[in-house]
């Protein structure tokens, strides 16, 4: 029997719910389908949130002879029938699911045919493909990023499933509920839609028959309908204001939803960008904890995390390195960059090693020409960063003395 969500799949993309950065009047994706053409590419973001259903829509608009994938279930011999059948139709669009666990032997099977556009492969996945995705294979697709559906999203998605449920009953407020529920997961929510329609005997939908399915806490949402990644963003803030209760507050809505890849991701982007120099060994720490976390599970994950939670909050705080290098970008941005200083090419004969000079310290150029002097760096007071900045100092004023 086919369940709701695939009853509600969008064959055209004008009927994918959300996305509006990538589908809609000038729109990159529907001027693509506009144009009648398609090129490589990887679609990536949460499950539940449309991946799929753009990846079919945009096959079944254009009505192009595709294959549909998946990296982890179908084995090499399937993707040695899917090039075969590319070849015979001159052109096919490959469509392959869990991209990001694509081993190297079907990759380096692909790769010719991508490269010379027999195959027009459409990647899904729910991890970044800048981290996952083997580069040889990421830099022949573009990459789309398809974003988290919002509340009004999801409502609108379970007023469209409701036309193909007879004679269903239920209210706005139920209807809110749901949404709120599926996290942002639209066909989470269908589903949960289906089956509660299907344990009525009057198509009566009320909230005791959703909380009876299902009694999970609402964790990502908030009275005012604050989303996932509020949570997310209220963990990072704590742990840099050093509030280490409402830091453990945040981790555990995170971790009562089980989002441990997404705890994963933000505790690491914290270690270095919120404390950075002031505490360097935390980086090493915190994947230490993530190993941890990783290889015992939940529950016993919330452990190591609860402990470099703690730690990363009573932490002191740097984020020099971060706006050092963000000042460095910035630079190139606006052209404002040189040719390599000639002592420092890689055939230069007038380098000079600092390992040969006292304190491992030289004096000499290595800065483009039009940018000497240029200072990104500029450190925090806190003692780590001042013992490294003294230690520096000293070495130059070994060697000038």
């Amino acid at each position: 029997m086919e369940i709701l969500a695939d009853k509600l799949r969008p064959q055209k993309l004008s009927e994918v719910i959300g996305q509006k950065h990538l589908i809609g009047n000038g729109k990159i994706l529907t001027n693509l389908i506009n144009n009648k053409k398609i090129f490589s590419m990887i679609l990536y973001g949460l499950p539940g949130i449309g991946k799929t259903s753009i990846a079919n829509a945009i096959v079944s608009e254009l009505n192009i002879k595709y294959k549909f994938l998946n990296a982890t279930i179908n084995n090499k011999s399937d993707f040695d029938i899917a090039i075969a059948e590319a070849k015979m139709y001159g052109e096919m669009v490959l469509i392959v699911d869990e991209i990001h666990r694509m081993n190297k032997d079907k990759q380096d099977l692909l790769l010719p045919y991508i490269e010379n556009g027999i195959i027009i492969l459409i990647g899904i996945t729910t991890s970044n493909p800048y981290h996952k995705i083997n580069p040889a294979i990421r830099s022949r697709c573009q990459i789309f990023e398809i974003k988290p559906l919002e509340e009004n999203d999801i409502i609108e998605g379970i007023k469209k499933a409701i036309k193909y449920l007879d004679k269903i009953k239920i209210d706005n407020t139920t209807i809110k509920y749901i949404a709120k529920l599926s996290g942002g997961d639209l066909r989470y929510a269908l589903n949960l839609l289906e089956m509660a329609y299907y344990s009525t005997k009057d198509g009566l939908i009320n909230l005791e028959i959703i909380k009876s399915i299902n009694s999970k806490p609402i964790m990502f949402h908030d009275k005012d309908g604050d989303g996932h990644y509020d949570v997310l963003s209220a963990l990072q803030k704590s742990i840099r204001g050093s509030d280490v209760d409402a830091s453990l507050h945040y981790l555990a809505r995170l971790i009562e939803a089980e989002d441990l890849d997404s705890i994963y991701r933000r505790l690491s982007v914290i270690a270095y960008e919120d404390i950075g120099m002031a505490n360097p060994g935390i980086g090493p720490k915190v994947m230490a904890a993530i190993s941890a976390a990783e290889l015992v599970g939940l529950p016993e994950a919330r452990i190591p995390l609860g402990q470099i939670v703690v730690e990363m909050a009573l932490s002191p705080k740097s984020n020099s390195s971060h706006l050092a290098l963000d000042e460095a970008l910035n630079d190139l941005h606006k052209g404002n960059t040189g040719n390599v200083p000639d002592n420092i090419k890689t055939t230069s004969k007038t380098y000079l090693y600092p390992h040969n000079y006292p304190n491992s310290w030289v004096k000499q150029e290595y800065m483009p020409k039009n940018l000497i002097g240029r200072k990104y760096y500029i450190p925090k007071n806190n003692k780590i960063e001042n013992n490294l900045n003294k230690i520096h100092e000293e070495m130059k004023k070994n060697y000038e003395n």
